[in-house]
């Protein structure tokens, strides 16, 4: 396993939740259910832009472990045209999180899959991997592990969560600090039935895509 650095030294708790190997069961059959989809969705992104289909992303998760995150690509190649623009942007939310909410470098069809976070659908593949889990705090990007202080470390207790108490209050139109108290109040009350309610939460947030962008 490699882990970042050894700023998190933090003893955790045991999972609580909903029981792995049933969220791996429903991460297999979501997948197997979705292929149909998932292929044709695959076509339309390399049909639009060039670029890999599904990219990697380096993340932190539990106890400050990296591991590859999977994602739908949603944007230009670095060194196009339109990374060059936004690069001479600044971004619309302060603190650690940064965020444009109109972003040149998203793909049309990124718009799309980003608002009903379709995007995040290659995450199913981290479920089964044991990298995540699907529900928990969001897999934190390198670049924002290394400006926590050790009071936002706790987000680490836990397994990132292909969704979340964040994604179901809001998303991108709550702060950090709302965001990290929502990570919070979900380590500390963390059950199966928690879990099942984020999940069932989960669908009308996406469908409404309020603070998705």
């Amino acid at each position: 396993m490699n882990y970042l650095s050894k700023k998190y030294t933090t003893n955790v708790t045991n999972h609580k939740g909903l029981p792995m190997f049933m969220q791996k069961f429903f991460a297999l059959a979501g997948l197997l259910a979705l292929s149909p989809f998932l292929l044709i969705l695959g076509v339309c992104i390399k049909l639009e832009s060039k670029g890999p289909i599904i990219f990697s992303q380096l993340r932190v998760g539990e106890h400050g472990r990296q591991f590859k995150c999977y994602k739908f690509r949603s944007m230009y190649l670095p060194g196009s045209e339109q990374w060059r623009e936004a690069e001479k942007m600044k971004s619309d939310r302060e603190g650690i999180c940064q965020k444009m909410y109109s972003d040149p470098r998203i793909t049309k069809i990124g718009r799309i899959i980003r608002k009903l976070s379709i995007d995040e659908l290659p995450q199913l593949f981290n479920v089964l991997k044991g990298d995540m889990a699907l529900v928990g705090p969001r897999p934190h990007l390198t670049t924002e592990y290394v400006q926590y202080s050790s009071d936002t470390l706790v987000r680490l207790h836990c397994k990132p969560g292909l969704t979340g108490l964040w994604q179901v209050s809001g998303r991108a139109d709550t702060t950090f600090e709302e965001q990290l108290e929502l990570d919070k109040t979900y380590i500390a009350n963390q059950s199966w039935y928690f879990d099942m309610k984020i999940l069932v939460a989960t669908v009308p947030a996406v469908l409404m895509a309020k603070g998705a962008y």
